[in-house]
């Protein structure tokens, strides 16, 4: 039996909604009840960039909605990467410093991880470089108790058997990869892209660009991409993200500020988005009188 695939929600799917002070989700703060009352999805990816402007006092009332909901943050993601490579100067000084604030949000949200972009050229000595940059942000975030995902980004982490190689280079249980299906889809092997990087995966990007009138999901098939994690024996979670059909760089799939047109009815495609993939991770049911055991 395969294990089980949580499905959740990257929070910024819902951007448009919370623009449009949507009453179903006119705050970030309703943001919780409204995945799980509407979408029916139980947890929460949150792009750091949404609490901008936010204090202790805020992230902490988000914490109670989103316990209050069921529906908890379980990852908190950095879309600006980050140069490990280079640590001289203040623009190291200030990369810690945003580590350390990730870390406290992470921390003050109960949310066991947060994922990170490598920004540095495919080269032997950068790769050697961020290996021991991340290492010790890793000592950074130590205090914290918290996972350190590397999504892929262009240069060093485009490849991945390069971030592989990078996650194998600075060991350790707190470092591990966020994949993304649009990544997977631009490597130009979807499949076997995603059976790299699912083992080393605690949260999978779910990456929706919008369906045509017969349910077909534009660009690849989501099918392929479950199949492609299931072969391998993932069964963690995936926060649905849709990115829309204009969508899709050699950054893993995210342009920020370019997401979907104001006419795209966001929670139709969310709610055809999580009826697809419920359907593909649900595992299918013995017939009756049918039993599993080995005697």
């Amino acid at each position: 039996m395969q294990p089980d695939i949580l499905l959740t929600l990257s929070a910024g799917s819902v951007r448009p909604l919370l623009e449009a002070k949507d009453p179903r989700c006119a705050t970030i703060f309703a943001v919780p009840q409204f995945v799980a009352t509407d979408l029916e999805l139980r947890g929460l990816n949150l792009p750091a960039d949404m609490l901008k402007g936010f204090g202790l006092t805020d992230i902490e009332k988000l914490r109670d909605e989103a316990d209050r909901a069921h529906c908890p943050v379980l990852l908190l993601s950095e879309e600006n990467a980050i140069d490990f490579a280079t640590r001289t100067g203040p623009g190291w000084a200030a990369s810690l410093e945003r580590l350390r604030r990730l870390g406290t949000a992470a921390s003050r949200l109960g949310c066991p991880s947060i994922a990170v972009r490598v920004q540095a050229p495919d080269t032997d000595e950068a790769f050697e470089a961020t290996a021991i940059g991340v290492k010790i942000a890793l000592k950074e975030l130590d205090k914290f108790e918290l996972n350190l995902l590397l999504a892929p980004n262009e240069g060093l982490t485009f490849d991945p058997g390069r971030l592989t190689d990078l996650i194998k280079k600075i060991g350790g249980f707190r470092i591990g990869s966020y994949p993304s299906f649009a990544h997977a889809h631009e490597s130009g092997d979807l499949e076997k892209t995603l059976r790299k990087l699912a083992p080393y995966a605690p949260a999978i990007a779910a990456s929706v660009r919008g369906f045509d009138k017969d349910g077909k999901h534009d660009g690849y098939s989501l099918e392929a991409c479950i199949e492609s994690i299931r072969s391998v024996g993932y069964g963690n979670t995936l926060a649905l993200d849709f990115i829309g059909r204009d969508e899709g760089s050699k950054d893993g799939g995210k342009k920020k500020g370019g997401r979907k047109s104001a006419s795209v009815d966001i929670v139709a495609e969310l709610d055809a988005a999580r009826r697809q993939l419920t359907a593909l991770t649900m595992e299918p049911e013995l017939p009756e009188g049918f039993e599993d055991d080995e005697e």
